[in-house]
């Protein structure tokens, strides 16, 4: 075997590991245009994700500068080899783009290209991008350029994988959004079971407070005074709120503040005791604080919306290289069997997920009239 087979063996492998390690859909096109370009060492390399309106929802650029960028102008529309890519599903190999009778020309400013190839990125019968490098870097003044047969192929093998990279990105968006639709939807329940409620109260404590100012004073000054106590926990239950609906600024303030800032809005938002004890906790990868942060979230909505409780203590200890959460109430407790055969989750499905989803685990105690212990765990990095 020759050396250039393993290099680019090797040159593919560093590709597809890097591709697999983003989730955004931009870093992902951003790591597939550097990785190709690289490969194959070509001196410009892009990658168009087409719209249905002719031209590109998105455009990734690797060889160009920001300002060269900017003086092209608009982004390009689905015409050309371009268009034949996406629309005939075709690899195309020139040895001069410019004598192609499809060539349009470029901006006065576009950067002068010669040797091209391009191929549609396809998931399944779909296309979903088209991916394309120009200028050969030549391996010696006056030495043979323009892309070969094995340059094909291995863009093939790379453009293959970068499908599989960037419909896993789009699905772990999806996925990302749909969670949001999710906090947004149990929030505005929220509201409405507890502020807009507070709010109808303190409507009619003021309207009964009017109707006595003239009558009896002092019972119109003791309506008053409630008035101003439901205005107080109306603001807290809207600043809870707020906490929920905000992300969680787990970078800056770590995972332990962060939990016990929360914990004490809901504290002053609710008529139950709401305590945190966090001990000894070492950082977590991130993605396993936010999945605490949000099944503790979770544990305490139940807790405090269906348990009765009037006491609720959330600990976070250290355990082994990971970590412990455990959120207990003194409420009523349920039967989970029961409430699994119901069809009735409490949100304990979606707890399950975010523990499984970061290699953790977690466990439901309760029985009736007994409260309910929930207790996560995670193993740390």
């Amino acid at each position: 075997m020759t050396d250039r087979p393993r290099s680019g063996l090797a040159a593919v492998s560093t590709a597809l590991l890097e591709m697999s390690r983003q989730l955004e859909v931009r870093d992902v096109l951003k790591t597939i245009v550097a990785s190709a370009r690289e490969l194959l060492d070509a001196e410009y390399a892009a990658l168009g994700v087409p719209d249905d309106h002719g031209g590109f929802a998105q455009f990734v650029v690797d060889g160009v500068s920001e300002e060269q960028w900017k003086a092209i102008g608009p982004l390009p529309r689905q015409h050309g080899i371009l268009a034949a890519m996406l629309h005939d599903g075709e690899t195309e190999r020139l040895a001069d783009v410019r004598e192609d009778p499809r060539f349009g020309g470029w901006p006065s400013t576009h950067p002068d290209m010669s040797d091209f190839l391009g191929l549609p990125v396809r998931d399944g019968g779909e296309t979903i991008a088209a991916l394309f490098l120009a200028n050969k870097r030549c391996p010696a003044p006056g030495g043979g350029c323009g892309f070969t047969a094995e340059d094909e192929e291995l863009l093939g093998i790379l453009a293959q994988h970068a499908a599989i990279a960037l419909t896993n990105a789009r699905l772990y968006e999806r996925s990302r959004e749909l969670t949001i639709t999710e906090e947004r939807s149990r929030l505005a329940h929220e509201l409405h079971d507890a502020v807009s409620q507070k709010l109808f109260s303190l409507r009619l404590t003021a309207q009964a407070a009017a109707a006595l100012v003239d009558r009896d004073p002092a019972r119109a000054k003791g309506e008053l005074q409630q008035v101003a106590a439901l205005a107080a926990e109306a603001a807290d239950e809207l600043r809870a709120a707020v906490v929920e609906l905000r992300p969680a600024a787990l970078d800056e303030d770590g995972l332990v503040h962060t939990l016990r800032t929360h914990i004490q809005v809901l504290d002053r938002a609710h008529a139950a005791r709401v305590t945190f004890d966090g001990r000894s906790i070492r950082a977590l990868p991130a993605a396993q604080e936010e999945a605490v942060l949000r099944v503790a979230q979770e544990a305490l909505h139940n807790a405090l919306r269906h348990s009765g409780a009037d006491e609720v203590a959330v600990t976070l200890t250290r355990h082994g290289q990971g970590a412990l959460l455990t959120v207990r109430d003194n409420g009523k407790g349920f039967e989970p069997r029961a409430v699994r055969r119901a069809g009735r989750h409490l949100g304990l499905v979606s707890m399950r997920d975010r523990a499984s989803g970061v290699g953790g685990r977690l466990t439901v105690h309760s029985a009736p009239g007994a409260g309910t212990t929930i207790e996560m765990e995670v193993p740390g990095g």
